[in-house]
């Protein structure tokens, strides 16, 4: 009889013996590859969502004036060149004190905010939506566009007038609310306020800018675009990735640790398949040693169990994907609702990578197969004669 055909039928022997311990392993698998997938899943999810919460307020390159200067014409000359721009702007920064006066029955709110002044190019350089956008670019001197959670504290609302001061010199103006923004990412929806250019150059009593902000076809490409420009010309560069690098780092951490704690769920069920076989080779002796008295090899009785551990760890891993898969399914049709001002966005979605699938049954299969080698070299070490006898 050939050894595969031999080893197949003796493995198929053996599962139909302990149905009730082999679904008991195969649950066990199944549970650990559907939390793995899952939980890989919603981090994916939730480091995409915060990322492109992020770039819809945020450009995807600054690049900063070494010296003040006003608007520069070989730099846009040199974005409009580049076929990697999509639009850019001028930009000027400040910190400010916004305050909402008391009214009948409201007490006064006041909040700092991060002032950009930005010209009619913002709704390109930002994702806004689009009406946000549409008011991003129509704002008048003397009109400012508000974070979602900044228009909450301030407990401010479309057509109010605020009160501003400014911090970099004191001065202080009126702005008119024109409209509120929500990007998603509650850092920046409590802290942004977006003013026309000319009536930050007003307050700061200078015509001078800081720089542009530029959107990129592929924001990935923003280190290696902003090293270009900043090689030519003298400006520093701070792609999107470098602002927020600790927190990308952070979320990256977190993935690696999550997927590591809830792997080793996948381990303690593999001992389980371990326990299975070893069970087999004690209850099985005496037949292993007259097969092995027969003339069936070392290899034969060896590809028997690693047989069974293969089929354990595949049943187990099968019913894991579909199980993770249609848990990630559910998620996608209800996004999992968190608390924006804990985590920066409100919605927790789901976001299903190749690569993780790949990595966690390649994990999978090969820990299953290993638990299944040592009691494999049992049964194969086995002396017939010594058994027999």
């Amino acid at each position: 009889m050939a050894a595969p055909s031999l080893s197949l039928t003796l493995a198929h022997a053996h599962l139909r013996r302990r149905r009730t311990q082999n679904l008991s392993t195969v649950l066990g698998i199944a549970v650990g590859v559907m939390v793995l997938i899952a939980a890989l899943s919603l981090t994916n999810g939730f480091t995409g969502a915060l990322v492109q919460a992020t770039l819809r307020a945020s450009p995807h390159l600054s690049l900063t004036r070494f010296s003040p200067g006003g608007l520069d014409p070989q730099m846009e000359q040199a974005l409009k060149q580049n076929p990697a721009v999509v639009a850019f702007m001028p930009f000027l920064a400040d910190k400010g004190l916004l305050t909402r006066p008391a009214s009948d029955g409201r007490d006064a709110g006041l909040d700092f905010a991060t002032l950009f002044g930005v010209t009619a190019e913002a709704g390109k350089v930002l994702a806004l939506p689009p009406e946000e956008s549409k008011l991003l670019s129509d704002l008048k001197p003397g009109e400012v566009l508000l974070g979602s959670a900044l228009a909450q504290s301030l407990g401010a609302f479309q057509g109010q007038e605020l009160r501003l001061l400014v911090g970099s010199t004191q001065r202080r103006s009126t702005l008119k609310v024109a409209g509120i923004f929500r990007s998603g990412n509650y850092l920046i929806d409590s802290a942004y306020a977006f003013v026309p250019l000319r009536t930050l150059q007003q307050l700061q009593n200078t015509p001078n800018i800081n720089g542009y902000q530029v959107r990129l076809n592929d924001p990935d490409l923003a280190p290696q675009v902003g090293e270009a420009l900043s090689r030519a010309l003298p400006y520093s560069s701070l792609p999107w990735q470098n602002l927020y690098g600790s927190l990308l780092d952070q979320l990256r951490l977190q993935k690696q640790v999550i997927g590591f704690v809830v792997f080793l769920i996948v381990i303690v069920a593999a001992f389980g398949i371990a326990n299975v076989l070893t069970l087999t080779v004690f209850e099985k002796t005496q037949e292993i040693a007259i097969l092995r008295a027969m003339g069936a090899s070392r290899r034969h009785i060896i590809w028997a169990f690693v047989w069974q551990g293969a089929a354990l760890g595949a049943a187990g891993l099968l019913l894991g994907n579909l199980l993770g898969l249609l848990i990630s399914l559910y998620f996608t049709w209800r996004p999992f609702q968190i608390p924006g001002d804990l985590y920066f966005i409100t919605a927790l979605p789901v976001q299903v990578r190749l690569s993780d699938l790949v990595w966690v049954n390649a994990l999978g299969i090969s820990t299953t197969l290993l638990a299944a080698l040592l009691p494999a070299r049992r049964a194969a070490n086995i002396e017939p004669a010594r058994i027999i006898r």
